[in-house]
């Protein structure tokens, strides 16, 4: 999860529907004078994204991939959203830090209203407003290798959430029995499944937070609840009255996550976005140490989040490869490269703590990270529909 203690949706939404509550955005004009009119087509919606305002160039497109050009002209980290109706994310870019310009592609196959976001500092709902989308569009492509990799992906989002709910119930019959030491020992194998889909797991509604909200959920009004309240009960607080509650109550929420994550239908380009997603918890998350934060297990963290953005984009390999196979050599090295260094910190099948790292080593795994991000942010526009 990242730094936000209040992550409720995914990149891995598909259509919009009309009728979204809207803030206000700011509507400038861009380089090219274009004002809250129609994007022109195939160009990028220029974003500038301040400490106080969210600038688009335009506030209506036609519907298919839609491009955001964001850039950070204030001086907080930023981010930028895209929702659907209920607050599912259409598409997210995190981590903006002030002068970096990121590009967002997002693929809408219907008319309707979403909102806009862009998130100074990273909390709140962000600065809010409207954007429209005229006509519709066929999602995705007719590639058969596309089509082949959309199945694919959802035969892996299967497999993970069954094993996510049979590592969670093991998790939790071990907490009631009282077994801290047995507890301790499932506990970040258990999460490990939900951090290779972190993406579609976050898509539905309060189930996210409920589930793996950090104990920052209570500023927003909500119950500390889920593994990491869990995870502090067993490294910090010792079991508490209500703990085996809480334990249940998981269980039943991952029951649910699990047969609602079945039902997600993705497109190549939401698949190659929620690999970049992915790749961006780990940065703002598990690289700093911020997610476990009494259990210190993040690097099993890490391992999720790599895995699940590596087979993510093992499923687009074949549409990857033939229409830039440079860029697939590129990711295969770069994924190698990450990997080996992930691997080194772990001892007799277990990862150290994340108190062990170095300043060196964690700036070694952040290059890393870095240089593989690059390389994934390419795939959206390799993949998107043609």
């Amino acid at each position: 999860m990242s730094r936000r203690a209040l992550r409720t949706v995914t990149p891995l939404a598909l259509t919009l529907i009309a009728g979204l509550g809207l803030g206000a955005c700011t509507d400038k004009a861009d380089s090219n004078g274009a004002t809250g009119g129609a994007t022109a087509a195939g160009g990028p919606i220029i974003v500038n994204a301040t400490d106080t305002a969210c600038e688009l160039s335009a506030t209506t497109a036609k519907a298919g991939t839609i491009t955001f050009e964001v850039t950070n002209r204030g001086t907080k980290v930023n981010e930028f959203y895209v929702y659907a109706e209920g607050d599912r994310i259409v598409g997210e870019v995190e981590n903006i830090t002030p002068g970096l310009k990121r590009e967002l592609k997002v693929e809408v196959t219907q008319p309707g209203s979403l909102t806009t976001a862009c998130k100074p500092g990273m909390v709140g709902d962000g600065i809010r407003g409207t954007f429209t989308v005229t006509g519709s569009a066929t999602a995705g492509s007719a590639d058969q290798k596309v089509a082949t990799a959309i199945a694919d992906y959802k035969a892996f989002v299967a497999t993970q959430t069954d094993e996510l709910l049979t590592g969670t119930a093991a998790f939790v019959a071990a907490v009631k029995a009282g077994d801290v030491a047995r507890a301790k020992e499932l506990y970040p194998t258990a999460r490990l499944p939900w951090e290779t889909i972190e993406p579609v797991a976050e898509s539905f509604g309060d189930l996210d937070p409920r589930i793996d909200g950090r104990e920052d959920v209570v500023e927003d009004g909500m119950t500390f609840t889920g593994y990491h309240r869990l995870e502090k009960d067993l490294w910090v607080s010792g079991l508490q009255k209500d703990s085996n509650a809480v334990a249940e109550q998981l269980l039943a929420d991952v029951r649910e996550i699990a047969a609602k994550s079945k039902t997600v239908e993705p497109t190549a380009l939401t698949i190659a976005g929620g690999a970049k997603a992915l790749l961006d918890e780990v940065a703002t998350g598990k690289v700093t140490g911020e997610e476990e934060r009494y259990s210190h297990t993040d690097l099993w963290d890490f391992r999720g989040n790599l895995q699940g953005s590596q087979s993510a984009l093992e499923t687009l390999r074949p549409v990857v490869a033939e229409r830039d196979p440079a860029l697939q050599k590129a990711l295969d090295a770069r994924f190698a490269a990450l990997n080996k260094l992930l691997e080194s910190h772990r001892v007799a099948g277990t990862f150290v703590s994340y108190e062990k790292l170095s300043d060196a080593d964690i700036k070694a795994l952040t290059v890393s990270l870095d240089a593989l991000s690059e390389q994934v942010a390419k795939v959206p526009g390799v993949v998107e529909a043609k």
